[in-house]
């Protein structure tokens, strides 16, 4: 289990890192609601001085959308506040090296209270765990599309927006043939994610043009979610390089399948790394733990939706049909479920939730998910769903997903489960900027409103 450092490990972590990488700036980053990394570049006597006490932050990184909008409903900061620094502390721990960018270095940190900070709740619920006894390891894999880039005039905020070509065509799920055509920039993906400290299990093609889907290695739930974060940031980065822009969202385009962020889970004993998931006495290989722990997560799912599913486009990848569920069931090995549970031997027994897609912020999403596991374990939940066999879109037994942003985010601001896990302030907040994301979304006049209205109304 994780401990506070002392000032003198804290330099001597420093020294340790500048020893090894003779900069003159260290880039730092903080993840907002949305999952976007937010930094600057800091002298390396600024970051000193800042490794012990901390740093500043424009708190704005809170009180915009993830277009730099500023929200007019939320309370924590905005005009009304003046919009001060608050604090954020640096883990030096994140550190990595981007050998794409000349070497240097980047770290990441966390704004203390009462900042809605992501990361912070993530390890909030980290030691929530830790309390009762369980370490969480995590991994999520991401699902994502990759474009060319034009060199014709293409504004995405100016009218006319088109969206560029795949890289590669057609549906060649699985394609050796497909990672040959743009082999140098897998292979450089691949080997600089690995030195920058985010290791893949593997890499494939998917079904869709251009598309492509990354396991991340396994670890501990906030150094997983560090992972992922950095993950999407550094593929962006790489791919730019290769005249490539990557696109996590959710589903770009209604007739292909959208692209998912699954969540492999379990709960570890601390001193012995023994998988509390897995019992081998059982008729089902799975411990009464983890029945809690998938009860718990089919209860709260309703409540705190908006946490795995953030945007309002995120719901278009949730419809029947399209690899995402729909529906609050659970099954093994079953790929039409909100949970799959996947029963491996003692070391890789494990959970998928299946929920989150490629555009959710890993740390909210984790923390969403823990939490309502942990919830369950606590609470001495009973699994009394039975596993889903065969087609989990027809199973409506136990109810359905909210069907849109706005639905389900209604019922997370009305949910005491919500407040119970993550605190009245963080869900106020939460809420009020996801409500502001679908009223924005609710304002613009669309191309297909008009194409099927326009005249025959």
């Amino acid at each position: 289990m994780s401990k506070k450092s002392s000032p003198k490990e804290l330099k001597d972590q420093f020294k340790a890192l500048m020893h090894h990488y003779e900069l003159p700036y260290v880039r730092v980053a903080v993840a907002d609601l949305d999952g976007v990394l937010r930094g600057k570049m800091m002298a390396v006597e600024k970051f000193r001085s800042a490794i012990e006490k901390g740093f500043g932050f424009c708190d704005v990184v809170f009180g915009w959308d993830i277009g730099d909008v500023a929200y007019d409903n939320v309370k924590f900061t905005g005009w009304h506040t003046g919009y001060p620094d608050a604090l954020v502390k640096i883990d030096l721990g994140s550190a990595r090296r981007l050998p794409w960018q000349e070497g240097s270095l980047l770290v990441l940190g966390h704004f203390e209270a009462p900042a809605p900070c992501p990361r912070r709740l993530l390890m909030e619920v980290q030691q929530r765990a830790h309390a009762m006894g369980y370490e969480p390891l995590f991994a999520q894999e991401f699902e994502w599309f990759n474009f060319k880039k034009t060199q014709e005039p293409n504004n995405k905020f100016t009218e006319g927006f088109k969206v560029p070509e795949p890289i590669t065509r057609g549906m060649f799920g699985y394609s050796l043939l497909r990672l040959a055509e743009n082999q140098a920039f897998w292979n450089q993906l691949f080997a600089h994610l690995q030195a920058a400290g985010v290791p893949l299990e593997g890499l494939h093609t998917e079904t869709g043009p251009g598309v492509a889907e990354a396991a991340i290695c396994h670890a501990t739930v906030v150094e997983a979610a560090d992972r992922a974060v950095l993950f999407k940031t550094f593929v962006k980065q790489i791919a730019s390089q290769h005249g490539i822009i990557a696109s996590f969202m959710a589903k770009w385009n209604e007739h292909l399948p959208g692209c998912s962020g699954h969540l492999h889970q379990s709960l570890a004993d601390p001193e012995t790394g023994k998988n509390l998931f897995y019992d081998v006495k059982s008729s089902r290989r799975i411990s009464a733990l983890m029945e809690s722990y998938i009860a718990g997560q089919l209860y709260c799912l309703p409540h705190i939706l908006p946490m795995l599913a953030p945007n309002v486009n995120s719901y278009k990848r949730l419809v029947e049909g399209a690899w995402a569920p729909t529906t609050l069931t659970w099954g093994f090995d079953n790929r039409t479920t909100a949970i799959r549970v996947i029963e491996c031997g003692p070391q890789a027994t494990r959970i998928e939730m299946r929920v989150s897609g490629s555009d959710s912020n890993p740390y909210l999403a984790m923390a969403a998910s823990l939490a309502s596991g942990l919830y369950g374990i606590q609470n001495k939940m009973k699994l009394h769903i039975p596993p889903t066999e065969g087609n989990g879109y027809l199973d409506n037994r136990h109810g359905r997903l909210p069907a849109d942003l706005w639905e389900a985010t209604q019922a997370m601001k009305k949910s005491e489960v919500a407040r119970e896990l993550f605190g009245e302030d963080f869900v106020n907040h939460f809420v009020a900027t996801r409500e502001a994301e679908w009223n924005r979304f609710m304002r613009p006049v669309t191309d297909w409103e008009i194409q099927r209205y326009f005249e025959l109304v």
